[in-house]
């Protein structure tokens, strides 16, 4: 037996004992009418609870469950334990729906939800970036009003959806490439799972361009060299032109030999993970290095000048940074006439150390600027090769500076020359000021 009926059990043997008492003492009919005022009494509470239930039922809001005595009392406590059990599931499910729109917003693809008419439910903030909608606004729209490009209305309306869908010229600034995934679920909805595609197709063109480049490079000193062998070999020529020819091939052959050379360091650069060390560059000895090489090249038609300031600190990897300076070095005496001037110079400005090659040479034009970093990408590309340049030095100087979280600035004017400016991050920099020095004593750099 439960509460409910061992209650209303209790309460009628009370009323039956209590009326027999009156009956004993009183005789029958105060007996029958008090025990139907109880009753009545009774059913009136009863009545008035039960309208108490209707209104809760009717607009139920949680923590407002009336008390009463009783077995009443008894119904709503239940009543409010079902509702607080209810109540925490509610909110584990809204904990684990909340959870899961996190989660989707923080992924990195689009998504979106249409239902059985293509309207849209919800989609995430990558989605809208990727096809310009508005989630508030756009919510209850056929996709296809808001999203008219052909493409995606042909496949949206086949249904062929094994193979994903490469939308071009996407984003805020039409320049990104989305790969769009339509997925059938539940009754007649999709799901739209988009992914942004761009760099994977930049990489995938840097890679198509760069073989092409590659090839080109070899195809022209392989057809020298195979040329001059045929010739030496089939054909009767003087000493004085056999010795032209083996030079002309031993140039050519150092142009592929420096190719192979600038691509296995650009390898290197790119498979290696780990940072650079953060090792103290003495840099006195990296500069003069620069200049003998810088002099050797130019051969007596340059004048090199040197600015070191000895309290800067340079950090990082000495053999890397050898590279991308001699790169940079290397170019301004090879694109500077004869006669003009190359000045190297290490300063310390806001708290960055700044390493610096300026020229009087030609100078480049404010469009070839952004570019000039590209492998194989050359101003003028006969001086070039002329000038023994693979078109890989820029290249290599950025990855390096990129591995050294520094920035590569470069100002120029077509005819009066270019600077190239390497401005080092805070963690790689530091002044070390020199002491001034005593009677008799030789300068000493401060602790």
């Amino acid at each position: 037996m439960n509460v409910i009926w061992a209650r209303s059990a209790a309460i009628l043997i009370f009323l039956a004992m209590a009326s027999a008492g009156l009956y004993f003492f009183l005789g029958a009919v105060p007996a029958l009418a008090a025990m139907c005022a109880a009753l009545l009494g009774l059913l009136l509470y009863y009545l008035y609870q039960i309208n108490r239930l209707w209104k809760v039922l009717d607009a139920p809001t949680y923590g407002e469950i009336p008390s009463a005595l009783g077995l009443w009392g008894e119904v709503y406590y239940r009543l409010h334990r079902l509702v607080k059990r209810w109540r925490n599931q509610v909110l584990q499910v809204e904990q684990q729906h909340t959870r899961f729109i996190q989660a989707i917003q923080a992924s990195p693809n689009g998504v979106l939800m249409l239902d059985d008419a293509d309207q849209i439910e919800w989609c995430n903030d990558v989605a809208e970036q990727h096809f310009g909608l508005n989630a508030r606004r756009d919510v209850r729209q056929r996709i296809t009003h808001l999203i008219r490009r052909p493409e995606f209305v042909q496949y949206l309306t086949l249904q062929r959806f094994d193979d994903p869908l490469l939308m071009r010229d996407m984003g805020e600034h039409k320049r990104s490439v989305i790969a769009v995934q339509i997925l059938p679920y539940g009754e007649n909805r999709k799901l739209v799972l988009t992914h942004d595609i761009t760099k994977l197709e930049n990489t995938e063109a840097m890679r198509r361009d760069f073989v092409a480049n590659v090839s080109h490079e070899l195809k022209t000193p392989l057809t020298v060299l195979t040329g001059f062998l045929e010739t030496v070999r089939d054909l009767p020529v003087s000493e004085q032109d056999r010795n032209r020819y083996l030079d002309m091939m031993l140039v050519q052959s150092m142009r592929m030999q420096h190719l192979v050379e600038d691509l296995l360091v650009l390898a290197k650069l790119e498979s290696d993970a780990q940072p650079p060390s953060q090792d103290r560059i003495e840099m006195d000895g990296l500069v003069a290095h620069l200049v003998h090489d810088a002099e050797a090249l130019s051969q007596g038609h340059h004048q090199v000048s040197v600015q070191i300031d000895p309290a800067v600190i340079v950090r990082g990897a000495e053999s890397e940074l050898m590279s991308a300076f001699g790169n940079l070095v290397t170019n301004a005496v090879r694109y500077t006439p004869d006669g003009g001037r190359i000045g190297i110079a290490l300063t310390y400005e806001n708290e960055h150390a700044i390493f610096s090659v300026s020229d009087t040479g030609l100078g480049i034009a404010a469009d070839h600027i952004p570019r000039l970093t590209e492998r194989f990408y050359r101003v003028d590309r006969s001086r070039s090769r002329d000038t023994g340049g693979t078109g890989l030095g820029l290249a290599i100087v950025k990855h390096v500076l990129s591995r050294h979280h520094a920035d590569l600035r470069i100002s120029s004017e077509v005819g009066r020359g270019s600077v190239f400016r390497v401005v080092f991050p805070l963690d790689r920099s530091g002044y070390m000021p020199v002491a001034l020095p005593r009677a008799g004593q030789a300068p000493q750099k401060a602790a």
